[in-house]
């Protein structure tokens, strides 16, 4: 793509604004205000992006996007970097795919209290507690009423 300077940049803006400028004037007969002010607008922007230096900002983004995509299309080691890239998508998906399907491993269960591990002896108060809790008075209180609501339904016919 051409380089361009200022010497070719500056009429090229200069021209696009009077081009737009003659449209908004039209516009502005034809369809009214609202529209010969938006077409105003749209034609101020080739000089104010020439001024502000942006018009070249974005030549060179343009310049260097189509750069990047010849490269690209031609290029047989970006083709191999993107051939690289999906197989590592897709191992990626069949790992995910496997370690949904794969059984669950279990839990490998502790050490028993004062057996020796690699870290050493488990303390006492890691033993699991061999006698189980009576229940509560809360846990009776619950099951007590749940009988006398068993009770009326029973009474009602309703089981």
């Amino acid at each position: 793509m051409p380089d361009f300077n200022d010497l070719t940049l500056l009429p090229i803006c200069v021209g696009l604004t009077l081009i737009g400028l003659i449209g908004s004037w039209a516009a502005w007969r034809r369809r009214g205000a609202a529209a010969g002010t938006r077409g105003l607008a749209w034609s101020l922007l080739p000089v104010s992006l020439y001024l502000t230096g942006l018009l070249e900002l974005l030549w060179d983004v343009v310049r260097s996007a189509v750069s990047w995509v010849t490269h690209l299309i031609f290029s047989p080691t970006v083709w191999a970097g993107v051939a690289l890239f999906g197989v590592s998508v897709v191992l990626y998906v069949v790992s995910g795919v496997a370690r949904a399907r794969s059984p669950k491993q279990p839990k490998k269960t502790a050490a028993p209290a004062g057996e020796l591990t690699a870290t050493g002896p488990k303390p006492a108060s890691a033993a699991p507690t061999q006698a189980a809790k009576p229940p509560t008075k809360a846990k009776q209180q619950d099951s007590s009423e749940f009988d006398e609501i068993e009770d009326i339904l029973k009474r009602h016919g309703i089981n």
